[in-house]
């Protein structure tokens, strides 16, 4: 089974299941790859999130069902995963415009979700240079925190805000972006805006020293101004790269952005020839 079928396998499971408590390890189980690249790989090339998916073709259906059938209100929340008429009035409403008691009293319109169909297009000539380097054990040091896959487009570039407000980029430049989720099947995954530090580097208050294990890695370089261009490349590596490439694939829960110095380039990291990359763990297949 290829990369693309195990992802449509795991958005079938998904659509056979809507009624059922799904998690986030079994649906990234039945593509047969870890929670970890499922969840970045689904958000990088649907352009949402696993959950919000889900939630929107929850309430999709839920409309349906208000609008076409005689089920209790009540029993239709629970259904869909709601515990109280409440929370599932309070997102219906958020969702469709209307609430349940206006779509089946009143004939208010109701949206629709389609369900989701993944297609890719993967002949012709684009051209995507990476190069693969065997790279030992490396330390940095880091300010990190944890974020879940739901909230972290909306909750890191916040975090690197705040390192700098709060001065903290006078100890750590920033020249690594580091995700780490080394089980691989979890909601949360460990985040650190990093720069490489000895071994034996004393750790200042409010931060933390990793070791980076050692990877023969896939670097992909960008050029252009942040975040576009490095976001370009990182969908381009989950929608190009990974479905057609017959040697290695994903060795582990690990994923790191390399920035350099904004200091070099005239217009910082919005100039046109801004370098950075992005590198991802693989091994042979």
């Amino acid at each position: 089974m290829n990369w693309i079928d195990s992802l449509d396998d795991a958005i079938s499971y998904i659509e056979n299941n809507l009624t059922e408590e799904l998690k986030m390890e079994d649906i990234a189980r039945t593509a047969n790859i870890s929670s970890f690249y499922f969840q970045k790989s689904f958000g990088l090339l649907c352009g949402f999130t696993v959950g919000e998916y889900i939630r929107k073709r929850r309430l999709a259906c839920a409309g349906s069902d208000v609008a076409a059938t005689e089920e209790k209100i009540i029993d239709i929340a629970l259904k869909y995963g709601y515990d109280s008429p409440d929370s599932f009035t309070k997102a219906f409403t958020r969702f469709h415009g209307s609430t349940p008691t206006a779509v089946r009293k009143c004939g208010a319109m109701i949206r629709s979700f389609a369900p989701l169909k993944l297609k890719f297009s993967l002949e012709g000539g684009t051209i995507m240079d990476y190069k693969i380097v065997e790279k030992e054990a490396f330390t940095v040091l880091g300010n990190a925190g944890t974020f879940s896959y739901e909230k972290a487009a909306e909750k890191i570039p916040v975090f690197w805000t705040e390192h700098y407000e709060t001065g903290k980029g006078e100890k750590v430049c920033g020249k690594f972006g580091v995700n780490i989720d080394e089980s691989m099947g979890s909601d949360e995954f460990e985040y650190l805006i990093a720069d490489d530090c000895e071994a034996d580097a004393v750790v200042p208050e409010g931060f933390c020293k990793v070791t980076i294990p050692k990877f023969t890695w896939a670097v992909f370089p960008s050029k252009g101004a942040m975040p576009q261009a490095l976001q370009e490349v990182t969908k381009k590596i989950f929608s190009e790269w990974l479905p057609n490439c017959k040697e290695y694939e994903i060795a582990a829960g690990y994923s790191i952005e390399m920035y350099t110095d904004i200091r070099d380039y005239a217009k910082g990291n919005q100039d046109e020839n801004y370098y950075s990359e992005v590198w991802i763990p693989v091994k042979k297949k």
